[in-house]
């Protein structure tokens, strides 16, 4: 638990994504379907937000909660994410294989920390270091989080990819317009049949 907040924090501090629960399968390897979980994870969070919950049924709104608690916890880490990452950094390979796997499958460079029960051969940077340590994965993460301010403070001075990125978050705000949209009609439908059974009673 303690691990899964340094993440969380040190991933927030530098502006980076995470995940610190489950890996789901295919988060890497298979995006665009990983990206159709996300977008219900923040049209969820949006009829949260704009108060479409309260006029939905009691029952449709406790599982609505569940499976929006579900993807907050999956997926919660990388719901801006537009497209696969440049870099993976990794505390427990051995834990995380399947990362691992879909990190080499796309050529996408791993640093982690090699404690001595993994196999570094299959980490392109690997930090000697103990993986089950809390101050050994606070100090390393939060030296990973220093590298990739620094990278970006390059970056803004150099002035690239500020257009790649502001046309990828145009095309997702468009998709989860068009969900929010077909949600506020259903939420309508719902509220008619509410009224409805009502005057039937």
């Amino acid at each position: 638990k303690q691990a899964k907040q340094i993440i969380k924090e040190e991933a927030e501090r530098c502006g980076a994504y995470y995940v610190n629960e489950r890996w789901v399968g295919g988060l890497l390897t298979n995006f665009k379907t990983v990206r159709k979980s996300i977008l219900k994870l923040k049209l969820l969070e949006r009829m949260e937000e704009e108060g479409v919950f309260e006029i939905l049924p009691k029952k449709e709104v406790a599982r609505l909660r569940r499976k929006l608690l579900k993807l907050q916890k999956l997926y919660g880490g990388i719901k801006e994410m537009q497209r696969i990452p440049d870099i993976l950094w990794i505390v427990d390979t051995v834990r995380e294989h399947i990362a691992v796997s879909e990190g080499r499958k796309l050529a996408i460079p791993i640093v982690a920390i090699a404690d001595t029960n993994c196999d570094p051969d299959l980490i392109d940077y690997p930090i000697p270091g103990n993986d089950d340590a809390i101050k050994s994965i606070r100090l390393l993460t939060s030296k990973i989080a220093d590298a990739v301010l620094e990278g970006k403070k390059r970056r803004e001075a150099e002035g690239e990819g500020v257009v790649e990125e502001r046309k990828a978050v145009e095309t997702i705000e468009e998709s989860e317009k068009r969900l929010f949209e077909e949600a506020m009609k259903m939420s309508e439908k719902y509220a008619d049949l509410d009224r409805d059974s009502n005057v039937e009673e």
